[in-house]
């Protein structure tokens, strides 16, 4: 019998034995920077001449590891044989389809810190933030692989008499799973994991900047048993290998998690009927936000608890969450100084630098271009808004940017309704709870929103109009759990697909009706 789920503790680093055990992985992942990675296409590892490098964004010039790129070529013969073993693996028993994420799951423990390590160094994550990002691949595992014992069942239909109606879900076909380098391990896990516990076979291509964690996932899954060719590795650049796969014939459906532009682009190119496919590609698109924290007025919300959750919403991983705080709206003018104060004051002692260190709170940004347009952004902001914390930035040994807040900040404004995916933070004011509302929907998205208040009416209001996937009263409006709070969001945010949800999984399966006459 199955347990019931529940989902995975994070990691209490007071305890020195976590906090040894992380500073033993760091260790142990230092002494494997610079190794080289190859293809996994039907099992095969395969090593090509043109290589994508990984680079440490906390140490710029530190080699993370060197990854075969995959050519047009080798797309095509991962297409073959994914397209040939889902032939096999869609008649696979559920259960053991099942089977195969619980013991990846119990792998990942065994590898937490581990895989906590490869995080710090490829992707520049602070302890606490890399803990979380293992852990939420954790619960996806254990998760998704419940779920399809349910659904395994079918649903019950009506009867009638000498009839037998039966509805069943089966699955697609072949996968492209396109992930981003923000949650190389959980988003990248996650979306793959769903479409193969539900009988699809992927074509996995990772981020380019985190293509080295991916590559330990696959370890993970050979280990856990999944059959060679169910799961095929193919990093490469999305000109090349990224739009082939999208616009291939034998591509019946595409799991994206990126930036809103990409996602529209991947969106309008599956819509196109190729020579030799005989369906409507499906697309399951996560594209970012512009999300808002709204604080009632004084009288009404707890102001320390608005400033913390601001805070933690806004800088986070340095802000490169589609979930982040990149605006908040307070009603009044007692709330606004108040909050504005906290906020700047809770800003200036988060501890910026190499996440490696268990006291940093914010490491790096991505690379070179996000270090770039978020700079841009906060040389726009200083023109749009008052300056009240950081601005400054320094990528000489790796790319830092300060945490930074602008208040009185116009809600038209670009920093107020363009996507910075950075610590960049606009404040502005409301005359009352009715047009912060309005503020906090006048964007384009419709991802994550929060709302601190002790007045019923306005939470009741709030659940109502406020136009957002995920909706929080009286925290922060990051940190989803998987089965407590599903993911995903409205308009310019994607396809609402409700990343650990119970019906996440049937968005890569498709329903049969069979009825027999007695």
């Amino acid at each position: 019998m199955v347990v019931p789920y529940k989902s995975e503790p994070l990691t209490d680093f007071s305890i020195e034995e976590n906090r040894q055990a992380y500073l033993n992985a760091l260790k142990k992942v230092e002494s494997e920077l610079g190794g080289e990675y190859p293809l996994i296409i039907g099992g095969e590892r395969i090593t090509t001449e043109q290589k994508i490098t990984s680079y440490n964004p906390s140490n710029k010039t530190q080699v993370v590891g060197n990854v075969s790129k995959a050519t047009q070529e080798l797309a095509e013969k991962a297409m073959q044989i994914a397209d040939s073993t889902f032939n096999t693996w869609k008649k696979v028993d559920p259960i053991m389809r099942a089977e195969v994420l619980f013991k990846a799951a119990a792998i990942t423990r065994r590898r937490k810190f581990e895989l906590c390590a490869w995080l710090t160094k490829e992707a520049g994550k602070p302890w606490s933030q890399a803990d979380g990002d293992i852990a939420e691949g954790i619960d996806f595992l254990e998760y998704y692989g419940r779920q399809m014992l349910e659904l395994a069942k079918g649903k019950p239909l009506a009867e009638n008499p000498g009839q037998i109606n039966k509805y069943t879900y089966i699955p697609l076909g072949v996968g492209v799973v396109i992930s981003p380098w923000n949650f190389p391990f959980a988003i990248m896990l996650g979306t793959t994991v769903a479409a193969v516990v539900t009988g699809n076979t992927v074509l996995l291509k990772p981020a380019s900047t985190t293509p080295v964690i991916a590559y330990k996932f696959m370890e993970i899954m050979e280990e856990a048993g999944l059959p060679p060719g169910v799961i095929n590795y193919v990093p490469g650049s999305g000109a090349e290998v990224g739009d082939y796969l999208v616009d291939h014939p034998r591509t019946r459906f595409i799991s994206f998690t990126g930036s809103r532009d990409v996602g529209l682009r991947i969106n309008q190119r599956a819509s196109v009927l190729n020579e030799g496919q005989i369906w409507i590609k499906r697309v399951i698109a996560e594209m970012g936000g512009k999300d808002t924290i709204v604080v009632d007025d004084a009288q009404t919300a707890d102001l320390e608890l608005a400033a913390q959750s601001i805070v933690s919403s806004a800088f986070g991983f340095s802000g490169q969450k589609c979930s982040a705080c990149s605006r908040a709206v307070i009603v009044g003018d007692e709330a606004y100084n108040k909050v504005v104060e906290r906020v700047v004051e809770l800003t200036n002692e988060l501890v910026v630098g190499d996440p490696t260190n268990e006291e940093t709170y914010m490491g790096p940004v991505n690379d070179a271009g996000a270090f770039e347009k978020i700079t841009n952004y906060i040389e726009i902001g200083k023109s749009e808004g008052r300056l009240v914390a950081g601005g400054t930035a320094d990528d000489s040994t790796g790319y830092f940017i300060n945490p930074t807040v602008f208040a009185d900040v116009d809600p038209m404004a670009r920093i107020m309704q363009e996507e910075i995916f950075g610590p960049v933070l606009g404040l502005t004011k409301a005359k009352d709870f009715n047009e912060a509302i309005e503020i906090a929907n006048n964007t384009v998205y419709g991802l994550t929103g929060a709302v601190i208040s002790n007045k019923r009416e306005h939470l009741e209001f709030a659940r109502q109009e406020f136009h957002v996937g995920n909706l929080y009263f009286n925290r922060g409006c990051t940190a989803a759990t998987v089965g407590y709070q599903p993911f995903g969001g409205f308009n310019m945010s994607g396809t609402d697909s409700k990343a650990g949800g119970p019906d996440y999984l049937t968005l890569h399966m498709q329903a049969k009706s069979v009825s027999e006459t007695l």
